[in-house]
């Protein structure tokens, strides 16, 4: 069963408690609860003693009580989503664990109810005893898979928060002496220009210096994009051309922090500078069925042309893990060439819960 985003709740400023429980009340971890339970459902019915030509029917009844079974306790857990990280992975594990018991002896009873079949109390005994068995196997076996996911997630996460912090304390030393001379040269012939250079540099390193587990705001984000770019268009003149298309977005969307100015520093640095003409940067956004859509494309330097600064996967590879940290596989980020300009598309939903 995929993890279908961490079951998370606020804590003080910033901080998430998390659980290694997935949110089940998301369609696409029902769905995952649905595809799972049928497999089972199959490889009982394979094992059931019965000959093969009554392999449908004992599938469907077997189907049957497992969906059942998973969508009650999927159900129960989503009822409880709010109340689960309270309790620490140890008790949120053994809640769930229980609940999926409890679901076993209601559908069970309530199957033999409705069937109108008359069992002993031997055969409803055994009946429950071999329910409550592979149910209870296959709890633990999915809680611990879970678990070790979480664990996984976990360590990744951590890694990646030492990559960021570690990329946002240092501002690339290049980039800093060049606009600080850009800023020399403008106080003189610019003071008003100058000053406007200085503050946007300021919030570029307020922001590269920030809390890496807070979150941005795509307005937030957009802003800092132009703030950069602004700073660079002082250093490169008219080398540098900026195009932007963006249409009705929600610039309250949540999202990591420093998410656009990384890949607007790769265009400018392995597609602008080394070009002796220079180049565009374009810079698309869409809103499409509650799906936030970017990309940003900056034409190539001449073949015989070559970067200084090579190598752009770190920051790519940054960028593609924070959003998955945050969104899982509802956000991604992808790289191709687009009539022979370099392209790097990303997207993430609008509205997102983190609850």
């Amino acid at each position: 069963m995929h993890q279908a985003g961490k079951e998370r709740t606020e804590i003080g400023d910033g901080g998430r408690q998390e659980i290694f429980l997935p949110g089940f009340c998301s369609i696409r971890a029902v769905f995952a609860v649905v595809v799972t339970t049928e497999l089972l459902a199959m490889v009982l019915t394979l094992a059931d003693e019965r000959p093969l030509t009554l392999f449908w029917q004992t599938l469907s009844v077997n189907s049957l009580l497992l969906q059942w079974i998973a969508l009650g306790t999927a159900g129960m857990l989503c009822l409880l989503r709010r109340r689960l990280p309270g309790l620490g992975n140890r008790w949120a594990g053994l809640l769930a664990w229980g609940l999926l018991l409890c679901a076993t002896v209601v559908v069970i009873e309530l199957s033999q109810l409705f069937s109108g079949q008359v069992l002993s109390s031997e055969r409803h005994l055994e009946l429950l005893a071999k329910g409550l068995g592979i149910s209870a196997i296959v709890g633990v076996v999915v809680l611990r898979y879970l678990y070790l996911q979480y664990l996984w997630r976990q360590q990744v996460e951590a890694e990646n928060a030492a990559r960021l912090q570690a990329l946002q304390s240092r501002i690339r030393p290049h980039f800093l002496f060049n606009s600080m001379n850009t800023i020399a040269s403008l106080t003189r012939s610019n003071p008003r220009l100058a000053e406007e250079v200085v503050e946007d540099l300021a919030d570029l390193f307020r922001a590269s210096l920030g809390d890496v587990r807070r979150l941005s705001t795509l307005g937030r984000e957009l802003e800092l994009a132009r703030q950069y770019l602004n700073v660079e268009r002082q250093r490169l003149g008219a080398r540098l051309r900026v195009e932007w298309d963006l249409e009705a977005l929600p610039e309250r969307a949540m999202l990591p922090s420093l998410i656009l100015q990384p890949l607007l520093e790769n265009a400018v640095y392995h597609g602008i500078e080394p070009a002796a003409e220079g180049g565009v940067v374009r810079i698309v956004g869409r809103y499409r069925r509650r799906r936030v859509n970017l990309s940003i494309r900056n034409t190539l330097p001449p073949s015989t042309a070559t970067s200084q600064r090579k190598g752009n996967s770190l920051a790519l590879e940054n960028v593609r893990q924070r959003l998955s940290g945050l969104f899982d596989t509802e956000a991604g980020l992808s790289e191709s060439k687009v009539e022979g300009e370099h392209q790097v598309r990303l997207f993430f939903p609008h509205p997102w819960r983190l609850e």
